[in-house]
């Protein structure tokens, strides 16, 4: 009979994954193999196809028609197959893993995991928290919580929350801006990877010729959250992930101007995976606990009461 495999899974995994990633570093890292042995998998399943699969460019390893028509089959492929397994391994079936970066993670999440453990304990949530925008057909990656406007290739992608933005620092600081235009006299922390505009703010806020900024720079999104609460400055901070700490009095938001973003938080599942239970029940979750996340902070701005 002949073998409908006539190279092993494993380079075909190889192969599959180069092809998606464009490099040979990836699938090393993924399959726990040297980037040589990739490499060796890529050039022996060449030669008993009989078929190129690659062009090799100085910008990496760019896929040839043949392999680019069937890489949607064999990614799926390989997804099936981990579902598959997964559904197997009994106890992986109630291991939710997740991947968010460090704001989503630490202002919001790890503050709430209790309360979607109690509604579903017998699902264990492992968080991976990471500012890299980790591949999702990973076997070891059920979904993600991603930032920006929702669209990423071969991903799924449904809103969470966390659309508007404003400046927030700590009470003290919040009681010297009256106006906008004080914002020149104090520091603003930059956050050097953070994707909201404090050009867009200060069009909201009317401002034409906005003060020149000066203070600290962090290149951790949470540790320049830490920095406002410090009191080292006023911070432009998502409304979502600033909440929790209005309502208890850590920051406070000065002004009641905000700016509505077509950026947010997402959840991210890649296309190829079928939505288990567990995703789903992570979904149906924060559908009702964000909303209730920030209700006191809107019933607060509604009030008046920043500071």
């Amino acid at each position: 009979m002949r073998n409908p495999f006539p190279i092993p899974l494993n380079a075909l995994r190889a192969i599959e994954i180069v092809a998606r990633r464009g490099a040979l570093a990836p699938a090393a890292e993924e399959l726990g193999v040297t980037v040589g042995a990739v490499s060796q998998h890529i050039r022996r399943a060449e030669a008993r196809l009989g078929v190129e699969l690659f062009e090799r460019t100085p910008q990496g390893l760019v896929p040839l028609p043949a392999l680019g028509q069937v890489l949607p089959q064999l990614t799926a492929g390989f997804a099936s197959l981990a579902d598959a397994l997964s559904s197997l391994a009994q106890g992986e079936e109630g291991v939710l893993t997740l991947t968010a970066g460090s704001v989503f993670a630490s202002r919001w999440l790890i503050w709430r995991v209790n309360k979607f453990s109690a509604l579903h304990p017998h699902i264990e949530l492992r968080l991976v928290v990471t500012g890299q925008m980790l591949d999702l057909n990973r076997a070891d990656i059920d979904c993600a919580i991603r930032y920006g406007v929702g669209h990423w290739p071969g991903v799924r992608a449904d809103r969470v929350g966390g659309f508007t933005y404003r400046p927030v620092c700590a009470p003290p600081l919040a009681q010297k801006l009256k106006s906008p235009a004080d914002l020149a006299g104090v520091p603003i922390i930059r956050d050097e990877v953070g994707m909201v505009s404090w050009s867009e703010w200060w069009k909201a806020a009317g401002v034409a010729e906005p003060p020149e900024a000066h203070g600290p720079a962090y290149t951790d999104p949470s540790l320049a959250f830490d920095a406002a609460i410090s009191g080292q400055g006023v911070l432009l901070a998502v409304d979502m992930m600033a909440a929790d700490a209005i309502s208890d009095g850590r920051l406070a938001a000065p002004f009641d101007i905000s700016v509505r973003s077509p950026m947010g938080y997402w959840l991210a599942v890649a296309d190829t995976r079928r939505d288990s239970r567990k995703v789903k029940a992570l979904r149906e979750w924060l559908a009702l606990e964000v909303p209730a996340s920030v209700h006191g902070y809107v019933h607060q701005q509604r009030m008046g009461e920043w500071i």
